[in-house]
């Protein structure tokens, strides 16, 4: 078991062990291999749950009819929100044998791009676009277009997964005729037994941190979540030790509204969003204290000895967290039994906690850290440094 380490010229977020201890939920779909593979570089355990997945863009009959509609009559505007949905647009409009006329139309209306992979997307396929925000916010590009007469205006609103209600009935109010082009439909994961499992986890604590990639993934979580009786639950970890990290502010949004704290990096790509985890967890999510002469960092699943990860099972990991909650005080048997995972019964509870701590003693390694008060408790023989 080697010895964590900053090596030279290595930031914290970049270093190979920053998430060492750490387990973070990934509920994306597309690029989640690429994604925990970041993770796992920085020395994350990954739990992999994806929430939704695409309808194919061949076979959405939805999509095929708001693309004829849009060539029914010559488009005055059209919202482009992402480059993916753009080209895929495209791609299913030459496989229906209309991608010349749609080509045509397009050249022919104002694009606003809502970001730059939007905008490069338009570029790529020889079309001009008119204006990008600099916020890359749709809640921008719409205020962009009601700050001039709509009245009809007819503008085509590509989406990319979650419609754009608000949006649209925005546009219409002002009088503009709106196409909505529903790129990339999601749909709930055929098996959500993973997300439910994830959900479980979270809400008992085994989870450090939930990424989300898209706004449809955290409404799936939710949605997957008030099903099981466990939506409160789910906000409360939330919005307690639990971190909700989020690749930007729209795929935030959902959680946001309801008042729950995000993390989000400033650039909202998958790489930044991996190293602000890798940043925020070991610094937000340690405990840090001295024990017998030996220093501990405690992390989510493990546990820093002088340098050596150590993995510690739920047990042994609940009753030492327990005991740094109140360093160098005695903690006892009965206060232990309520964190020990799973329901222990009344006459097996001392014996539980006993083994827990025997366990605890045999991954930390060196003696002399968790110390036997008789007839009280167990006590970390420890000075207080710092942590949360």
């Amino acid at each position: 078991m080697s010895a964590l380490s900053l090596e030279a010229g290595t930031s914290p977020e970049t270093a190979p062990d920053a998430l060492a201890g750490f387990t973070v939920g990934v509920t994306a779909t597309r690029r989640r291999e690429e994604f925990g593979a970041l993770l796992e570089r920085r020395g994350a355990r990954v739990v992999s749950a994806p929430a939704i997945r695409l309808v194919p863009l061949a076979e959405d009959a939805d999509l095929l009819a708001a693309t004829r509609q849009s060539l029914e009559a010559p488009l005055d505007d059209v919202v482009v929100t992402t480059g993916v949905g753009f080209r895929g647009w495209m791609a299913a409009a030459e496989g229906w044998g209309l991608s010349t006329e749609l080509s045509e139309h397009l050249s022919r209306a104002r694009l606003l791009t809502r970001g730059p992979k939007a905008r490069g997307a338009v570029r790529a396929a020889g079309l001009n676009d008119h204006w990008t925000p600099s916020t890359e916010s749709c809640k921008e590009v719409k205020e962009y277009l009601l700050a001039q007469d709509l009245r009809g205006r007819r503008i085509a609103v590509q989406q990319h997964g979650e419609p754009l209600r608000d949006f649209v009935a925005d546009l219409r109010a002002a009088g503009a005729e709106v196409i909505e082009i529903p790129v990339y439909r999601w749909l709930p994961y055929r098996d959500i037994s993973p997300l439910r499992r994830l959900i479980s986890q979270t809400v008992s604590g085994a989870i450090d941190a939930v990424a989300f990639t898209s706004a449809p993934a955290v409404h799936a979580m939710l949605n997957a979540a008030r099903a099981d009786g466990l939506e409160d639950a789910l906000l409360a970890a939330f919005g307690g030790s639990v971190v909700a990290a989020c690749v930007g502010p729209v795929t935030a949004e959902p959680l946001t509204s309801r008042g729950v704290p995000t993390l989000q990096p400033d650039r909202s790509r998958l790489g930044a969003l991996a190293r602000v985890l890798a940043r925020h967890l070991p610094e937000h999510g340690v405990t840090r204290v001295t024990a017998g002469g030996h220093r501990l960092e405690i992390r989510g699943h493990a546990v820093v000895v002088d340098g050596e990860l150590r993995p510690l099972p739920p047990a042994p990991m609940a009753v030492l967290k327990r005991l740094a909650d109140k360093p160098g005080h005695v903690v006892s048997r009965a206060d232990l039994r309520t964190v020990l995972p799973g329901s222990v019964a009344r006459d097996s509870a001392e014996h539980a906690v006993e083994m827990a701590i025997t366990r605890l003693r045999r991954a930390l390694g060196p003696s002399g850290i968790v110390e036997t008060v008789v007839k009280r408790g167990y006590r970390l023989a420890c000075l207080y440094e710092a942590g949360l």
